[in-house]
This record gives structure tokens, sequence and C-alpha cells, in this order.
């Protein structure tokens, strides 16, 4: 699985690689300098920050890394690296998400022949991908980009979701607030309502992890 500490050291090693300071690679992405500075990493608290998708799908383009090359610095820097290899997870499109009969009880895809990707070794036991389609995401994300989900990951508020209702609604949305009743969903889009739905109309939810932009 990704970790805290994995993510950041990747960015820190993507900014050694192109002799910068966490700082300057922020500049160099159009970030605030501060965006990724150790004091950034951790709450007051001390419960841990996360980088945004966005922040880096910011700096992935502002130094040509790719997705494959910034997850093989996550895997790497972490556990001595994989070699940069890869195995393919499922790709659906929303469409086929809402379909019926596609998924086991976890929310993961059943069955053979669907579409792949290729996705780093070891960054988690059980991803597939979803391509997204339409506006209803964005600015996080765009008609074509394909995002990765954890249907086995724990969620919390605040987090970037699939949630895929019992009517077979697959959407992609933020984790606003989760009781043993209800749960509050934010939209990514101003343009489009937050939803709220009762526990027992959903069939499952999945933790977004990355998007290849």
């Amino acid at each position: 699985m990704f970790s805290h500490d994995r993510i950041w050291a990747a960015i820190d090693a993507l900014a050694e690689r192109h002799s910068l300071s966490v700082s300057g690679l922020a500049k160099r992405a159009g970030l605030d300098p501060t965006t990724f500075n150790k004091s950034k990493r951790y709450a007051v608290d001390g419960r841990a920050r996360w980088p945004s998708t966005e922040s880096l799908a910011k700096i992935m383009e502002a130094t040509g890394a790719s997705l494959d090359e910034f997850m093989t610095l996550v895997l790497g820097r972490a556990s001595g690296g994989n070699g940069g290899a890869t195995r393919a997870v499922p790709l659906l499109g929303f469409a086929q998400a809402g379909a019926g009969g596609f998924f086991d009880d976890g929310g993961f895809p059943v069955g053979q022949g669907w579409d792949v990707v290729e996705f780093p070794v070891g960054s988690a036991d059980s991803v597939y991908a979803l391509e997204v389609s339409g506006e209803s995401m964005l600015p996080l994300y765009r008609d074509g980009d394909t995002i990765i989900v954890a249907p086995g990951a724990a969620v919390r508020r605040g987090d970037r979701v699939v949630v895929r209702t019992k009517d077979g609604e697959v959407m992609a949305k933020i984790l606003a607030r989760q009781t043993p009743r209800t749960i509050e969903l934010q939209s990514m889009n101003p343009e489009h309502p937050n939803r709220t739905f009762d526990a027992v109309h959903i069939d499952w939810i999945a933790r977004i992890l990355w998007a290849s932009q």
C-alpha cells in the first residue's frame, strides 16, 4: 500500500533528481513555495497530511516525470526499488462500473476480458482503474483521465472516493462525513450538487489512490 512516508520521500527524491529544493520544486510547478515543506507534512495535532493529487500532477508535469517514474521513486525509496516492474490491473469505464454483476462483495471487478493498464508491482494488493468520462469531476479529474482505486482501503473524512449505490449509480466525490446511518459526499465540481445517502443504499466505497493525468 502507499504510505505517507513513501509519498513524501518520492517528492524529496524528485526534487533532488532535478537539483531542486522542495520549495524550488513547488515554485517550478506553480505552487506555493511552502507546499512541500516538512512543516506541512503533519498537522499541529500530529495527524499526517498528504499532498493533493493536483499538486503531484503539477510537479510531474513541471519535471516531465511520468506516473511510472514517480511510482518507482515511491517504491524504490522506501523498499530498495522493484526494478520498475508493473502488473496489469483491470480498467473499467464508469458506465461499466455502474452495471450489475461485475463486482464482488468487496467492490472489486470479477470475471475476465477487461481492458487493463500497467501499474507498479507492490503499490497495493487489490486495485483497479476507472476511466473518467464527462466533466462532473473537474477541476480535479478531466475526461479521459485514469484513476486508480482501492476497494479494501480504509476511508476517512476528506478522502477522494468512488461510490456505487445499490441502484448502480457510480460517482467520484470527496467523503465529507460518514456515520453508521448516512454518508455525505462533497462534489469535486462546484457546479454539481453535494449528495447525502442512507448507508443502506450504498453498495461500496473505494478510495482513490492515484490519478494518471
